[in-house]
């Protein structure tokens, strides 16, 4: 039983998302969308290493993979497999790791808060990811050596979703809306904490402070994906067998409590889920903003809002918007490299203009 077989039954009166559920069965089905999703995600990786200042063939590609996998005896020349192996195939493999998760997160992120327009950044977890980074950089307290930056972002990001939980929490229970505007008042002050860490910054620490405030997956290595990669596929399973539960809150919260759902619970395990998933990924990206906002929309337009579908769609989403995004950054104008969260800010807000005045033509206003 779905959540939009519930309402019915229910004889609930009739919302966007209960509009948006029969849609689906008039839209594309999951299975396609999710099959042709991975197409697609395998051919923007493949044109990812192929592409660059360095050219490869596709075939040079799929061989080297072959090769590396122990499918095939014959490796490329030395030269396109150095470059293949060493550079472009953990640039790509940490874009899909990096997407995936923006993505999935965005879309249990809106599943949890009921709100089409939440975003992970908006609890405060990237700023926070991005003010553990830069401590770390203006400071030079290292305790792990290369792994202190990652590893202070990542505890960052979770902190601070820790502190705007605690600090909206009030009576046994967290409202969303006291929880939005909480992780609003959290990004200004971490804002101007990073503000003034930066002055304080030197040269060198600028420079590496604006990576991290402007997004850029160039410093991909393979520890940097293996470090990442369990907390993305145990997040995005998570999310994704918690799918029937998404859907039962989108029903409500007094809905939800009846059809057994513990909500309190159950939306602090999602925050959780959502910090880990976003926090991972600043922390070896930085910032790319409007992934985990722009994918779950496009994908809930064209498959409806079921969660069963919209989650893994969305990580596949993201993972090939992400992939595609950094191949423009890094060929776009070349030699130079245009920094990845710059590249999806320049797409992504004008999306979130168009949905801002889309949602409220169809609410008939926000009052």
């Amino acid at each position: 039983m779905t959540a939009t077989d519930v309402r019915v039954d229910a004889g609930a009166p009739t919302t966007s998302a209960e509009e948006g559920g029969a849609a689906l069965h008039r839209s594309i089905s999951g299975p396609v969308l999710l099959a042709g999703l991975t197409i697609a995600l395998a051919g923007a990786c493949i044109a990812g290493a192929a592409f660059g200042a360095f050219e490869v063939g596709a075939a040079d590609v799929v061989r080297t993979v072959a090769h590396h996998l122990g499918l095939a005896d014959r490796v490329a020349d030395p030269l396109v497999d150095d470059v293949l192996w060493e550079i472009r195939f953990p640039r790509v493999v940490l874009g899909v790791v990096v997407g995936a998760s923006l993505g999935c997160a965005g879309a249990t992120m809106q599943g949890t808060f009921a709100n089409p327009l939440a975003e992970p950044g908006i609890i405060g977890v990237s700023s926070g990811a991005v003010l553990g980074a830069v401590f770390q950089i203006v400071s030079g307290f290292a305790p792990l050596g290369t792994w202190s930056l990652p590893a202070g972002a990542f505890l960052g990001g979770l902190v601070s979703v820790l502190a705007v939980y605690a600090s909206a929490r009030a009576d046994g229970r967290t409202e969303v809306v006291t929880l939005v505007l909480t992780g609003v008042a959290l990004n200004a002050l971490l804002g101007a904490v990073i503000g003034l860490l930066t002055y304080f910054s030197d040269d060198e620490e600028l420079r590496s402070i604006t990576f991290w405030t402007l997004g850029s997956i160039a410093q991909a290595t393979w520890p940097k994906v293996v470090a990442v990669l369990p907390l993305a596929v145990v997040g995005i399973t998570v999310a994704v067998a918690a799918s029937r539960k998404l859907d039962l809150l989108a029903l409500g919260e007094r809905s939800a409590r009846h059809l057994g759902i513990r909500v309190e619970r159950f939306r602090f395990a999602m925050l959780a889920l959502t910090a880990v998933l976003t926090a991972s990924a600043v922390a070896v990206s930085g910032i790319v903003l409007f992934v985990g906002l722009v994918i779950p929309h496009l994908v809930r337009m064209v498959a409806g809002p079921a969660h069963r579908v919209l989650l893994p769609a969305s990580a596949l989403g993201g993972a090939t918007v992400l992939v595609v995004s950094d191949l423009a950054a890094r060929t776009m104008a070349a030699p130079a490299e245009i920094p990845l969260g710059v590249l999806t800010s320049l797409v992504g807000s004008p999306f979130f203009f168009w949905q801002l005045r889309r949602t409220r033509a169809t609410q008939g206003g926000w009052a």
